[in-house]
């Protein structure tokens, strides 16, 4: 979810050297790029709104898969592919496999030292072991709780996207790091939001998601601080990772450089939580998910069949927080853009029905509280407590915050 950290420094400070320590932005090029980008995908979603309408109802629906896939090996096997892109709200086998597909396809170029390919992981090179141990992370989780499903949907998604990628980053390659961080990330995370769900979440009225992302925050502490007593895992210090983060607006200050870092970015944050941070990732998930929606709309997304409204506050968010908090970013920093993407702008969507309050609201929030609430959180934690903490923390109150602001408006 952000780069990989050696101390509990503020939330903009990489694990390795930047570069380009004085590279700044231009403040009109970036409102360009982040709202060009937010326009783009929002077109796109209009046009795929249309094109649902038209569907051919063709392929599996979501309405009793929770159900069938603790029964049947093949539903199950769609249901952890779906968990991949569960954080996104967009929970669909095929949105999966456009994900990983994006992010391979970047692998491969970026070995090969093709520049249109972006960073994958923060340019560390773990980004294998990144996968490999949320992927095993995740398969743990669906063999220790899958059974549940027969009572319908279950969270177990959250290991996915929080303290078994984050332990690679802290901790480097290996499979030391890989198969404990996945073992710790599903011992804490789903076993909390199957408590928190109940516990939190109903009884307040809130999205599940407050509960989810509350799971991670907690589930990362624990974790980490269990990890940091191992004594087969070692901290990974500065300039032991591959290559140093490379912000992607490039070594010149220029209009066009800065427009296109913003656009980018926004692409980024579609995958900033599964710790790929990737464009090409990005770009395969939304238009997996796409073509998704237009085979079944009662597919993707819960089959809510407001799969393009959910993308268009997604981009919109982004680029919001991209544009309000664009100095983070300044010198190689970073800040938290995508926590409303997978938070409060697509839970918005799904309280209130795709209303425009719900869709540009929810947007507009999450890309104020969220971002700031990640670092303060962030800034304060000890070494060897990832930021994820502090990211997954502000997802949860956000969240908790602005929907029941967006419930006093119209819709």
């Amino acid at each position: 979810m952000t780069h990989s950290f050696t101390a509990g420094t503020a939330a903009d400070v990489p694990a390795t050297p930047c570069p380009e320590p004085r590279l700044k932005h231009n403040a009109a090029a970036v409102a360009l790029g982040a709202f060009s980008m937010a326009a783009v995908v929002g077109g796109f979603a209009l046009f795929l709104h249309i094109l649902g309408q038209r569907s051919p109802r063709l392929g599996p629906v979501f309405d009793g898969w929770p159900e069938a896939a603790a029964n049947s090996p093949l539903a199950a096997f769609r249901w952890f592919l779906g968990d991949m892109t569960e954080p996104l709200f967009l929970k669909s086998d095929l949105a999966a496999l456009g994900l990983l597909a994006g992010a391979a396809l970047a692998w491969w170029a970026g070995r090969r030292g093709r520049t249109w390919a972006g960073s994958l992981s923060y340019a560390t090179g773990l980004w294998p072991w990144v996968l490999a141990s949320a992927t095993l992370s995740l398969l743990l989780s669906n063999l220790a709780f899958g059974w549940m499903l027969d009572d319908g949907w279950q969270p177990t998604f959250v290991p996915f996207v929080c303290v078994a990628p984050a332990v690679v980053l802290l901790y480097g390659a290996g499979w030391k790091a890989c198969v404990t961080g996945a073992v710790l990330g599903s011992a804490t995370t789903t076993p909390l939001a199957l408590l928190l769900i109940p516990a939190l979440s109903t009884p307040l009225g809130l999205p599940v998601v407050v509960a989810n992302v509350l799971a991670m925050s907690l589930g990362s502490v624990l974790a980490f601080t269990v990890a940091r007593q191992l004594p087969w895992l070692t901290l990974q210090g500065p300039g032991r990772t591959a290559q140093p983060h490379r912000p992607a607006s490039g070594l010149h200050r220029t209009f066009r450089n800065d427009a296109r870092w913003a656009a980018r970015r926004v692409l980024k944050d579609f995958t900033e939580t599964h710790f790929f941070a990737n464009e090409l990732a990005g770009i395969g998930v939304i238009l997996a998910a796409a073509t998704a929606f237009v085979l079944n709309p009662g597919m993707p997304s819960y089959g809510s069949d407001l799969l393009p409204h959910i993308l268009f506050a997604q981009a919109l968010t982004s680029a919001i927080g991209v544009v309000l908090w664009q100095r983070w970013y300044r010198g190689g920093g970073w800040a938290a853009t995508y926590a409303s993407v997978v938070s409060v702008a697509p839970a918005a969507v799904l309280a209130f029905g795709g209303s425009w309050t719900a869709m540009v609201g929810g947007a507009v929030l999450g890309a104020i509280l969220a971002p700031p609430i990640a670092r303060l959180v962030s800034a304060r934690l000890p070494a060897r407590f990832h930021p994820v903490i502090g990211n997954t923390a502000a997802m949860a109150v956000s969240t908790a915050v602005a929907l029941p602001l967006l419930g006093l408006l119209p819709h």
